[in-house]
């Protein structure tokens, strides 16, 4: 089970107390994602002119695409819930994390997950199962999840992803613990 799936089962069953943040990228959409309740899909140049108007809390490059967290869409969030959910790569938590504690009163307590794979033939076949990528771009996300690895201890909680329903359990004990 992928972070995303863990995210969209959190939300499904706490969608009376917890809300998702609509992050913004570059990349083209997936086969059944939906603009404005997956990403909010926009082009590069766009997406640099908010970046220059300082828009997002955090953004990167991945993969050759953008992808930003807008300081709009997290507050709008704010205003609905006192719990949000932002699904980003390490780098964005990172800098996220850090923004958020500069921007947002101190009574916002901001948790990071970072979902470690069993090892990296299982996130390979995971990704050749899901059918949505090239094998380039999964020999891309692979070295980019080597990467990543090197981030975890940066994060408050560091799950070994083993089977769907036990990764899920996990990911909830630490909401669980952690909602306002």
């Amino acid at each position: 089970m992928g972070k995303t799936t863990i995210c969209e089962r959190l939300l499904e069953e706490f969608d009376d107390q917890l809300c998702r943040v609509v992050t913004t990228t570059t990349r083209n959409p997936r086969s059944g994602e939906v603009d404005e309740r997956d990403y909010y899909f926009t082009d590069i140049e766009d997406f640099k002119n908010l970046a220059e108007d300082n828009a997002f809390f955090e953004y990167e490059v991945i993969h050759g695409n953008y992808y930003g967290t807008s300081k709009k869409a997290v507050f709008d969030k704010m205003e609905e819930s006192k719990n949000i959910l932002i699904n980003i790569d390490v780098r964005g938590a990172k800098s996220l994390r850090k923004e958020m504690n500069l921007q947002i009163a101190s009574d916002f307590k901001v948790v990071s997950i970072f979902l470690k794979p069993n090892n990296l033939y299982v996130l390979k076949e995971r990704l050749l199962k899901r059918g949505s990528d090239s094998k380039e771009n999964i020999e891309k996300r692979l070295e980019t999840a080597k990467e990543e690895l090197e981030f975890a201890k940066e994060f408050d909680h560091q799950l070994i992803s083993t089977e769907k329903d036990s990764d899920y359990a996990l990911v909830k004990e630490i909401y669980l613990k952690n909602r306002q």
